[in-house]
């Protein structure tokens, strides 16, 4: 018989191929062909040194009644935990069955020591899930999302930190607090990063993600292409029990643009685009983010009237941040902390001038100017050439 079958609340395992192939298997275990398809799914999945491992972080994975009540941190009826843990106990007396000469049986993650359908594992799981989310977010902190594919996990998200953000502290620091805000329930506003490209907008934005995660804080990005979508991802993000940033990047409009009004109600101006737990962050060149043109201006018959249509977009923005361009004094201060942090040996002076030359070479200054510099400087010593600009 297939155990998946009789699951309930973890019932979707049931659908996993390779959880449901080692259960026909163990149900007719003389079958070859039952056995050299799990085998086969098996090594796919590159879980053959540790398959309960592998069983453990599906369950872990597994939205259901159970896992999102938790999250909510709402309270789990006795029915439910009881059908809860009678499923765990189920695949745990599955995975009892395993024949240890063919693959690793493994022992799992430490959360599911012992009897999986004891009261004290489920009290463990709850715990776990109250902490960290369910589902795709206990191991994803950052989603892209569009109308077709919906949100899908970005599988390699920066890994930036704010020690490696140098300069702009006091812009860094603003932009925490409202987000220290935002994670503690309290009041909070949407945020405009705007200023020169390379200062550092879109990083601290990752940079607080990372710093912020483990207190639920999850990030989704929208592309500006997709802006007439927003309402409907805000009413998506609204039922899950964790707290998003939805960050659009890079952003403008042309004048005229039906994704003004669009933006403009999901930035807390109607109700329907109200949720507590979304908050949105742009980050731009323009501090009115509308590209206007004194031709519409000349040919608007109230053009006070059209001015001041165009700036309530960036008004609905409770906090805007400049992030101003970067002068010399600031560049090098940059240049210096990151090769510090490098232990890069060439002499300082030295550095400050190759520092001016890539920046005079490159475009100007800017954090990003400065990054760019110390990695290939970094990369220069490390190979024994000369750092050559």
């Amino acid at each position: 018989m297939n155990t998946l079958s009789n699951l309930s609340v973890l019932r979707s395992l049931a659908g996993v191929p390779l959880l449901s192939a080692f259960a026909r298997w163990r149900g007719q275990e003389n079958d070859e062909t039952l056995k050299a398809e799990f085998l086969s799914l098996l090594f796919r999945a590159d879980a053959q040194d540790d398959f309960t491992a592998y069983v453990t972080r599906l369950i872990l994975c597994d939205e259901n009644p159970f896992s999102r009540t938790c999250a909510a941190d709402r309270p789990v009826s006795p029915y439910l935990f009881r059908a809860y843990l009678h499923d765990l106990g189920m695949i745990q007396s599955l995975l009892a069955a395993c024949p240890s000469d063919l693959f690793a049986v493994g022992t799992g993650r430490e959360i599911f020591s012992g009897n999986w359908d004891c009261e004290e594992t489920g009290k463990r799981l709850s715990d776990f899930y109250r902490a960290n989310g369910y589902g795709q977010y206990i191991y994803h902190r950052a989603f892209r999302y569009d109308e077709t594919d919906g949100l899908r996990p970005i599988l390699s998200p920066s890994e930036i930190t704010l020690n490696d953000l140098k300069g702009y502290e006091h812009e860094k620091e603003e932009v925490r607090d409202n987000l220290e805000n935002f994670v503690s329930g309290l009041p909070f506003a949407d945020m405009l990063l705007y200023g020169d490209r390379g200062t550092g907008k879109s990083s601290t934005v990752h940079a607080m993600v990372n710093e912020f995660a483990p207190r639920k804080l999850r990030l989704v990005e929208i592309a500006k292409e997709d802006i007439l979508s927003l309402p409907a991802l805000k009413n998506r993000l609204a039922s899950i029990p964790l707290r998003f940033i939805v960050f659009i990047d890079d952003f403008s409009l042309a004048e005229n643009d039906e994704r003004f009004s669009t933006l403009k109600a999901a930035l807390q101006g109607s109700m329907e685009g109200h949720a507590d737990n979304v908050m949105i962050i742009a980050t731009s060149n323009r501090r009115h983010i509308v590209e206007e043109t004194f031709d519409t201006r000349s040919n608007s018959v109230h053009s006070g009237d059209s001015e001041q249509e165009l700036l309530s977009l960036s008004d609905r923005f409770g906090i805007t941040v400049l992030f101003s361009t970067t002068n010399k004094a600031e560049y090098l201060s940059i240049v210096h902390a990151l090769a510090d942090d490098a232990k890069l040996k060439t002499d300082r002076a030295e550095l400050d001038t190759l520092a001016e030359r890539w920046a005079l070479l490159k475009g100007g200054r800017s954090p990003r100017r400065a990054r760019q510099f110390i990695d290939y400087a970094i990369a220069s010593e490390r190979k024994g050439k000369q750092i050559n600009v």
